[in-house]
Order: C-alpha cells, then structure tokens, then sequence
C-alpha cells in the first residue's frame, strides 16, 4: 500500500501581540506531527501563551542547521507526516528559513500549504503614510559599508516603495548613508516593536530620521522608503529611443507615437523633433 504524502505547513505567527495569533495556528500547534522552529524556545513560550500543547516532534530549524535537517523534514513529509514550519516571528521564507524546505518540497511535488497571517513587511507599508500601491522587499540592509553603498545606489532610482529590515545597532548608520546617497529629504519611516508595548513609528525625512536615530534605537526595526520622484522627461530626452526603433524596422509614426504615450508628451512633438534630428 503506497503511503500518502504528508504536507508542509508555512505558519505566521505574531510579531509581538500573541493575541495576533490565528485559530488555525492554535489548531496546527497542537496537532502537527513535527513543527519545525527557528527557535524552540520561543515556540514553548508561545505556545504556553496560547495554551496550547505540541503533540509532535519539535525539532530546531535556524539558519545554521537549516540545510542540514532537511533531509529527515523530507522523510517524515514522505511517511505521510504534517510538518508545521515557524519562525520566530512572522512568515517563514521571508528573510526567515523556509526557502530551502519550501524548494525542496516543490522539487518532490510534495504538498506545501501556508496559514497566512503577521507580516511586519506589510504591517510597516500599512503604517508608513507612503504609498502603498507598489512596494518592493529588499530583506536586510547590507552589513559592509561598501555593500551598503552600492545597495542605497541601486534604489537612488528605484520608483516602488521600499521596505527592509536593520538591525538596531546599525539603523543609525544605515539611514545616514541613505540621506547622503539619497538625498536628505526622501521621505521615509522607522518602524520599531511592531504590535508590541513599545511600538514606535517615526516618520520624516531621511536627514531627520538619521539625526533622530542618532541617540540609539531599540527593538525590531522595519524602515520604509518612499520611491524615487519621476524624472522629467523632455521630448528631446526621447529622439534616441524613437531613432532606435526606426532603425530596428518600427515605421516612425507608430514608434514616435508608443513612447510618447508612454512618456507623457505630445505625440506630434517628438514626431517633428525626430525629423528635426535628421536635417
């Protein structure tokens, strides 16, 4: 008799409030046959604040040993087990472990499903008073000034939103490099001890920010960044791109017309302005 496979289970949980914490999650503690745990400590005290006893395997699953456990976490999903994955705080995967379980089990076609629900990413989005239409997630900030630098270049003309992660130790640095790189008055928001006793949303300018953070931050922190401002685009800015379709076989009326709309300007301007270019 072939045995069933089992399923993988991806669990949020709170960021701080466990009153956050959802029915499901409750149900999935106490009925998993494994949870795996960033940190097991953490899940008995979480779990003794829900008043809910694990009736499975709790095994350690942290960045260090993540790779390492996969193989056994594969077998029990095989033998038709449920594995209940958690992390500290939040969603697995997301700057968290999970990722490697999560690819190893859609490599098997082993089942893989999710209790959706704290995210401090969007949590902090939803709190910043920046837009929230496009964002991007950009994980931890760079540790090495270097790294750090090429990373704040990489958003000087990024349009989305952006959220990262810094460590407390290095917020202050962090948005300091950020107003140099750019530009002191990007607006932005410094998100600290989301849904706990403590919560803190500063919002300002990154020179503001840096200067406040200055005098040393605590806790978890989530920055927001606004979005680079549009650049301005002239007609003249565009006759190269027109010019370079029309060489590539595009008729000019139509090309002239495609990135005029998508520019913003008058069609019959970049039009005359590539012929212009051609005298």
């Amino acid at each position: 008799m072939t045995t069933s496979p089992g399923r993988l289970v991806l669990a949020a949980t709170p960021l701080g409030d466990t009153g956050d914490a959802s029915s499901r999650l409750i149900t999935a503690l106490a009925t998993a046959d494994v949870i795996a745990a960033e940190d097991t400590r953490r899940l008995r005290t979480l779990a003794s604040a829900l008043n809910v006893t694990p009736s499975g395997r709790v095994v350690s699953f942290y960045e260090d040993v993540e790779t390492a456990r996969l193989p056994k976490l594969l077998e029990s999903l095989r033998a038709g087990e449920t594995v209940l994955l958690v992390t500290d705080a939040g969603m697995p995967s997301v700057s968290d472990p999970g990722f490697r379980l999560v690819a190893a089990c859609v490599a098997e076609d082993l089942p893989v499903t999710c209790l959706p629900g704290p995210s401090a990413v969007t949590t902090a989005l939803a709190l910043s008073g920046l837009p929230c239409d496009r964002f991007c997630f950009e994980g931890f900030a760079p540790r090495k000034p270097g790294e750090r630098g090429k990373w704040l270049a990489s958003l000087a003309s990024e349009p989305r939103t952006a959220v990262f992660f810094e460590s407390p130790h290095r917020v202050a640095s962090t948005l300091a490099d950020a107003a140099a790189a750019l530009g002191g008055t990007r607006r932005a928001a410094v998100c600290r001890e989301l849904t706990k006793t403590y919560e803190e949303v500063k919002r300002g300018t990154l020179a503001s920010l840096a200067e406040w953070a200055a005098d040393g931050v605590r806790g978890e922190i989530t920055v927001v960044l606004e979005g680079a401002a549009p650049r301005a685009v002239s007609v003249s800015d565009l006759v190269g791109e027109v010019s370079s379709r029309v060489s590539a076989g595009e008729r000019l009326k139509s090309a002239a017309a495609d990135v005029a709309e998508a520019a913003g300007v008058s069609k019959k301007e970049l039009y005359d302005a590539v012929l212009a270019s051609r005298k």
